[in-house]
């Protein structure tokens, strides 16, 4: 299922149809041989667009990496390892330069593989405005922006809210959680050290806590392997309403889902996208594209990068 979306001020769908006609294909032929070999990469993908977004706006600076004298976003503790997806963006980026050189920008090759990803988990897809540009800086200090697991429902949403999205669009794309995985050390503190009063969080689920600490055990100094995950929830492979449904049943990993049970009107929704997931399938492709277009530079701002990992010399 798609639907379709109309030009914006800055961006075009369309826009690559006479300069690279072959642009989105391409996108979308190196997506799906990544999703049919590993099919967890297509989470990776919507995550990496997402945190593309929230430090700078769209324009791929998450893929520049790390030199001598910087240290680039993919390298912050809010991304390192948890990354992926990058070697998918680099093999469609090598064969756009092959066809189109100079006209693909990797920040739409973010939003296309989004959309592409979305689509092979069975979510429904979108017409992609496209015209972004690259950006030339990136900076890990910067990943201050994005959400942490550990956020309350105020906290995430006035960060949210700073990006132009309504606490409503935020449940929306926290809904993205219904695919992929989570390191252990995201969540622990929630099964080990939640407070003075209580080694584990109380608003867990008993026996999902217990699922978790066999996935994620302690060793005997106290320490959980840091490569270690699990699924967030029991279809990671399928972009569904779950995740609301796993909120209600306080089955879901991070701080920052369980807390929208906290709050009567985030709770409302949560009830609502539960009961309805053509609801939420239909708002979630409209969410991504309003988020894609967070900060973007169009026209003569930015570069087209050659490389995603590197700037323009």
């Amino acid at each position: 299922m798609s639907f379709r979306v109309l030009e914006t001020q800055q961006l075009e769908v369309g826009f690559y149809k006479t300069t690279c006609f072959s642009a989105e294909s391409i996108v979308r032929q190196e997506v799906e041989k990544a999703f049919f070999l590993n099919r967890g990469i297509a989470a990776g993908l919507i995550r990496l667009h997402f945190h593309d977004c929230f430090v700078r706006g769209c324009d791929g600076s998450i893929l520049i990496d790390s030199t001598a004298s910087n240290v680039a976003e993919k390298d912050s503790p809010a991304n390192g390892i948890s990354l992926r997806g990058l070697e998918v963006i680099d093999r469609a980026k090598a064969r756009l330069e092959a066809t189109c050189k100079g006209v693909v920008s990797c920040a739409d090759i973010l939003a296309f593989a989004a959309r592409d990803a979305t689509e092979l988990t069975r979510g429904m897809g979108w017409s992609v405005p496209a015209g972004r540009r690259d950006g030339r800086v990136s900076l890990a200090a910067e990943t201050v922006d994005l959400p942490p697991p550990t956020f309350n429902v105020d906290q995430a949403t006035q960060l949210f809210m700073r990006k132009g999205l309504s606490q409503e669009e935020m449940i929306i794309l926290l809904g993205a959680h219904s695919v992929g995985r989570s390191h252990c050390t995201s969540f622990s503190d929630r099964l080990y050290n939640f407070s003075q009063t209580s080694s584990q969080d109380p608003s867990l689920d008993p026996r999902f806590a217990r699922f978790l600490k066999a996935l994620c055990p302690q060793d005997r100094q106290g320490n959980i392997n840091p490569n270690l995950v699990v699924p967030m929830n029991g279809s990671p492979n399928l972009q569904d309403n779950s995740y609301y449904a796993d909120i209600l049943k306080h089955r879901v990993v991070f701080t920052s889902d369980e807390t929208l049970n906290s709050n009567s009107e985030t709770l409302s929704l949560v009830n609502e996208y539960a009961s309805n997931n053509t609801d939420w399938l239909v708002n979630f492709a409209q969410a991504m594209v309003k988020l894609s277009m967070i900060g973007v530079l169009t026209g003569t701002a930015g570069e087209i990068r050659s490389n995603c990992r590197v700037t323009n010399s």
